[in-house]
């Protein structure tokens, strides 16, 4: 490195070592530039006698013209040098460099060196270590010369080194006062000039001379003296020094390699590498300066475009968009408090340049305030008899629904100002929660509008964006009230209860505002940031499950429960509803094309779709109606009658067992059927129990029970264990016997109380040998003492029940009440159904005599 580069930042110098600014680092600095200049009387040069020595050395004079320079003393090939430790610093040999010190142990070196300036500088392999070791060093460094050691502020010493000749050091004699080692010199391998040495030397050259035309802060005189060098090994070292973006690993890279030709191949692989950065450098700065030139000429036209419209009499685009916006916004009908937030920031767009980034934020932010439905309302008037017609034409049965919706708009006929309730629709999917929410906005007369609260888990999708953040917006709440264009819609949130919560927000705390009479009347979303009047807005949510909705959101919610529909419904539904969809959306003739017969929609209810809903249906209906288009476009156009075989043909084998399954799993002892509530309906539940004589594991459990059921099943075998005597079962039996309970589906966890008599009474028949009455199920909670408790979901269970053909039904007798007002007559039909209150009176039910 020369000693131009003796104040370039980029030159490494030992980090714990800092430089300090100041008239004699400055002076230091221009000395190192001409190391064997004179030096001036107030050098500040160290008054100690080596610093003494070294500046003496400095300033004797320079030989003259055509006289040899005298060549600084040659060591032998082995002796003891001091070793200077620095921290990513590199000195190649025939380099000049300034090298900044402060640790105790270099400024003790310098102090102690005498009429022998020469001392090896030996870079560290991890340059946080403060106090290196032999052992924290490259066994490769270089001897040096010390001429001048000048002293700087906080007490550091600047040194002016020259390399002479590469070193590696060996045995280590001393550590304190600081390091001295055995060194052995490495003599330089010049390669033979071959073409290939020429080609390569010349690249160098080449390539040097580029990076320093292209490096600010590089002088023309290294390329210049790059060129005038013919040895290799020595060319190498040159440019190692002073070209800037060799790392210290791989400068130490270079210095530890003695051949020339091989040093010099290495580093026209980094100078290529070099070249292209900067190359890269230079041209991302002469894109942003086009970019800035493109700028400067924009802002210069559009000022020359404001002064002719200004002479022509024209207002500018800005000033039109402006004053459209101020119209927008004074037509808008908004409060007084919005008015003058929206009027303040349309004054400050108009000071604002069309070129700045901020007059977009601005004038979308306007825009939004212009376009919501402030005081635009749907203005249709109630008519109670005409929304009853509406709720019977697009849903059949939901009477408990209907009456609730009809007697909030008597009440809005009567008091037009009501405060909208919240409603929330509970059911299992398919049972018409959504549909439903559309039938009212018709039956009210308003827009519809809907939003899924599905996997949102950011809580800015309800109140928005601040407009602080790039790409800002409101949230979905205000957004859905632009479309629908009117404060009053019907506005569906659909499944609530699938909300996410993450370091984004939890959205049903956002929610809580939004659904509440009392609060929502000043909702503020943070786009906005002004009150907007949701009071309005009839709210209605749907959910399948309300377990996971926050107890907080339920309280501000009406609950409306729409169970599952028995098969004479799903009849009537599909008749009704679902094949005239299905055949219009397909294309199909209703009459002429396609007829679907009664036994083959009970056939697709049975065999296909065992589900609460009827989406299931609709879905296999509209694949026969599929399939027939298929064969109309093929050129078979005649009118199908659409019967069981004709089901089975174009849908495949059944899907599900017959009804007969039940009956034909229970003909053996050990198997009892239990009746289980899902988040879509209920479903029937096979409980199997095994006895393996001569065990030793007691109980054994399978089928992904989770902990209540365990539960359950032990509080079942502790009641049959204490009760064995009564039904012929052996007690010592359970002593040198297993026993296995198994719940198939075993891929589907399971969990809850309501299996307990049904544990019990399999385990019962399957130690007295009684098998369980065919076409019977049961559900509900065992106590040791043989109680039976309530459970809940009864309408669910028992329609899955009746789905899977079950005539019997064994209930808690608490639950008689939930029977009787939350299922009808034609959905129990001819199935029994038997309360208790003991699980003996479940055994006398449940078991065939024996």
């Amino acid at each position: 490195m020369s000693a131009d580069d003796a104040v370039r930042a980029d030159d490494p110098v030992e980090t714990d070592d800092p430089v300090a600014d100041g008239p004699a680092a400055d002076e230091a600095a221009a000395d190192a530039v001409q190391a064997d200049d004179p030096v001036e009387p107030d050098d500040p040069v160290t008054d100690d006698p080596v610093a003494d020595e070294a500046a003496a050395d400095a300033e004797s004079p320079a030989p003259a013209e055509g006289q040899a320079e005298e060549a600084p003393p040659e060591p032998p090939s082995e002796e003891e040098l001091p070793i200077l430790t620095v921290r990513e610093t590199v000195i190649f040999p025939g380099a000049m460099l300034p090298i900044t010190v402060g640790r105790p142990s270099s400024i003790a070196l310098v102090q102690s060196m005498g009429e022998n300036r020469l001392l090896a500088v030996v870079s560290q392999l991890d340059p946080r270590v403060e106090t290196p070791r032999p052992e924290d060093l490259y066994p490769v460094g270089t001897v040096c010369v010390l001429h001048k050691a000048l002293r700087v502020p906080k007490e550091n010493l600047l040194l002016f080194c020259e390399g002479i000749s590469r070193v590696r050091t060996g045995r280590f004699t001393a550590t304190e006062p600081f390091l001295r080692a055995q060194v052995e010199r490495i003599p330089d391998v010049e390669p033979p000039i071959t073409p290939e040495v020429e080609a390569l030397k010349q690249n160098v050259q080449g390539l040097f001379q580029q990076i320093v035309a292209a490096a600010p802060n590089l002088s023309e005189d290294l390329s210049t003296t790059a060129n005038q060098i013919a040895e290799a090994g020595r060319l190498a070292d040159f440019v190692a020094g002073n070209v800037p973006g060799l790392s210290p690993p791989e400068r130490q890279r270079l210095l530890d390699m003695a051949d020339g030709g091989q040093r010099l191949n290495d580093l026209h692989r980094f100078l290529t590498r070099e070249l292209e950065l900067l190359e890269l450098r230079g041209r991302i700065q002469s894109q942003v300066q086009g970019q800035l030139s493109q700028s400067q000429r924009e802002f210069y036209l559009r000022e020359q475009l404001k002064a002719i419209q200004k002479e022509l009499g024209e207002g500018d685009e800005a000033t039109r968009e402006s004053d459209e916006l101020r119209k927008k916004l004074e037509a808008a009908g908004m409060t007084e408090e919005v008015k003058a937030e929206a009027m303040r920031e349309l004054n400050r767009l108009a000071r604002l340049s069309p070129a700045s980034p901020e007059y977009g934020v601005a004038r979308s932010y306007l825009e939004w305030m212009a376009n919501l439905p402030w005081s635009n309302s749907s203005g249709s008037q109630v008519d109670v008899k005409r929304a009853a017609a509406i709720l019977d034409e697009d849903h059949y049965d939901l009477e408990k629904v209907k009456e609730r919706i009809l007697d909030y708009l008597a009440v809005l006929q009567l008091r037009p100002v009501l405060k909208g309730p919240i409603l929330c629709f509970v059911g299992p999917p398919g049972v018409g929660k959504t549909s439903l929410g559309k039938s009212i906005a018709r039956a009210l007369g308003r827009k519809f509008a809907r939003i899924s609260m599905g996997g949102m888990h950011d809580e800015a999708e309800i109140r928005g964006h601040r407009r602080t953040y790039i790409g800002a917006l409101p949230g979905q709440i205000i957004q859905a009230l632009r479309r629908a264009a009117v404060n009053d819609p019907v506005f569906m949130l659909d499944e609530v209860d699938k909300l996410g919560r993450d370091f984004r927000g939890d959205p049903a705390s956002a929610l809580l505002e939004v659904l509440d009479p009392e609060q929502n009347s000043t909702f503020r979303d943070n786009y906005l940031d002004v009150p907007f009047d949701l009071s309005k807005v009839l709210f209605i949510t749907t959910a399948n499950v309300l377990d996971p909705v926050p107890d907080a959101l339920r309280d501000r919610m009406e609950i409306i429960s729409l169970e599952g529909y028995t098969e004479h419904e799903k009849v009537i539904i599909a008749f009704r509803y679902l094949v005239p969809r299905q055949t219009r959306e397909n294309g199909l003739d209703g009459e002429g094309d396609i007829v679907f017969s009664e036994e083959a929609v009970r056939f697709l209810i049975r065999l296909y779709t065992r589900e609460a809903g009827v989406r299931s249906l609709e879905r296999e209906i509209g694949t026969i109606c599929r399939k027939q288009a298929r064969r109309i476009a093929e050129g078979t156009r005649e009118k199908i009658q659409v019967t069981p075989e004709l089901v089975e043909k174009d849908l495949g084998p059944p899907r599900f067992r017959t009804d007969t399954e039940v009956a034909e799993r229970t003909r053996f002892p050990g198997v009892a059927v239990g009746l289980a509530w899902t988040p879509v309906g209920g479903d029937v539940l096979f409980i199997e129990a095994g006895r393996m004589p001569g065990g030793s594991k007691g109980l054994i459990m399978t089928g992904q029970l989770g902990p209540v059921m365990q539960e359950s099943v032990q509080a079942a075998l502790t009641w049959v264990r204490a009760n064995a005597t009564r039904y012929g079962i052996d007690p010592d039996m359970f002593k040198t016997s297993d026993i296995h309970i198994h719940v198939p589906a075993g891929a589907i966890p399971k969990d809850g109380p309501s299996a307990g008599i049904t544990m019990a009474a399999a385990l019962v028949s399957m130690l007295s040998g009684r098998p369980v009455r065919a076409n019977l199920a049961m559900t509900g909670e065992i106590t040791l003492t043989g109680q039976v408790l309530p459970v809940g979901g009864i309408k669910e269970k028992v329609l899955a029940a009746k789905r899977s053909g079950v005539v019997e039904v064994i209930l808690p007798h608490e639950n008689e009440v939930n029977v009787r007002e939350d299922l009808k007559t034609e959905q129990i039909g001819d199935m029994k159904i038997h309360y208790v209150k003991t699980m003996e009176e479940v055994v006398e039910l449940a078991l065939e005599k024996k």
